[in-house]
């Protein structure tokens, strides 16, 4: 479904492209008035973060809460589709988009209202632009691609002895499959043996695979995947108790059991997005010629779950300038 969904939006970009495409319109909104659909994937720390910056940064510019029509689609596909559809008919000036599934739905749905993307990891892989320096369609954003070479490093720095790593992730998910071949490629440089270890869309999966992972790997690393995002504490709660460390994607992640991680913060993917949307808003940039905004490894902030080091006999290094979590 994944395939089919990315071949259906490639084949609307080709079709934008081939006709009018209203979206890049430059016509300034009184920010007073404007109705703004705003829909997240999944309840869930880091994606929470993305709507938090991204609401009050709208806030300062005079935009209420009121004024956006913000839905939480629990984790479903399917309630991303009704939601974005909603929006559509409802012709608000702008959709907010939090995750790649509620990104593609909304893409999926209309090619003349524009369309802020956040929390996605590669807007390209996903089908909704043609490039990431120049979208070329209705949809721009802000990337939460995480320094993931530098997550392999740190791995080894806390577990020197490491060999054999597990990269696991939802093979549901786009981003997380894009993420998993660069970790995989990253791990290989590092000296380390990378194994793909994936889950389906469903949670009540998450315990056996991760039980299964138990006497086979030295280290796991989880990147920014919304399923075990969302059920971290069970993923830690199995692999904290057999002595396997997490290297995770983000800092909530960390706090529900992972090891440590060097992590971007959401909240600035949020309010990197809001201006994106209020240079559109306001009639200054077209969503076609806005390129996607990623944040820089060096802008990130390490964090170590200090309880879960404990538990797993891991000596935290003094020169590591970390956030000390767990205590």
């Amino acid at each position: 479904m994944k395939k089919l969904a990315v071949c259906m939006l490639a084949l609307g970009l080709m079709l934008t492209g081939c006709g009018s495409n209203d979206a890049g319109e430059s016509k300034a909104k009184d920010l007073s008035e404007v109705k703004i659909g705003a829909i997240q994937l999944a309840q869930h720390p880091a994606l929470d973060k993305a709507y938090e910056g991204f609401q009050e940064t709208l806030k300062e510019a005079g935009i209420s809460k009121d004024q956006i029509d913000y839905q939480n689609a629990s984790g479903e596909p399917s309630n991303c589709q009704t939601i974005t559809e909603k929006f559509a008919n409802d012709n608000v000036d702008l959709i907010y988009a939090i995750a790649t599934d509620a990104l593609q739905a909304a893409a999926n749905k209309t090619t003349t209202i524009p369309i802020i993307g956040a929390a996605v990891t590669n807007f390209e892989e996903a089908g909704v632009v043609k490039s990431n320096e120049k979208p070329e369609t209705n949809v721009t954003g802000a990337s939460d691609m995480n320094p993931v070479k530098e997550q392999m490093e740190l791995l080894k720095k806390l577990v020197p002895n490491v060999k054999k790593v597990a990269i696991f992730y939802c093979s549901d998910e786009a981003n997380s499959v894009y993420q998993g071949n660069i970790a995989k490629d990253a791990a290989t440089k590092n000296g380390l043996e990378p194994t793909i270890v994936t889950v389906p869309n469903d949670s009540s999966a998450i315990q056996q695979v991760a039980e299964s992972m138990i006497g086979k790997y030295d280290a796991v690393y989880i990147p920014t995947d919304n399923l075990l995002a969302s059920n971290m504490a069970t993923v830690a709660q199995i692999t904290n108790a057999n002595h396997l460390p997490c290297i995770v994607g983000e800092e909530s992640m960390c706090s529900n059991g992972g090891l440590a991680t060097l992590s971007l913060d959401y909240y600035t993917v949020g309010v990197n997005a809001a201006k994106q949307a209020l240079a559109i808003l306001k009639g200054e940039a077209k969503p076609e010629e806005t390129p996607i905004s990623f944040i820089e490894a060096k802008d990130c902030k390490y964090f170590i779950n200090k309880k879960v080091a404990t538990q797993l006999g891991i000596t935290i290094p003094t020169d590591l300038d970390a956030t000390i979590i767990g205590e």
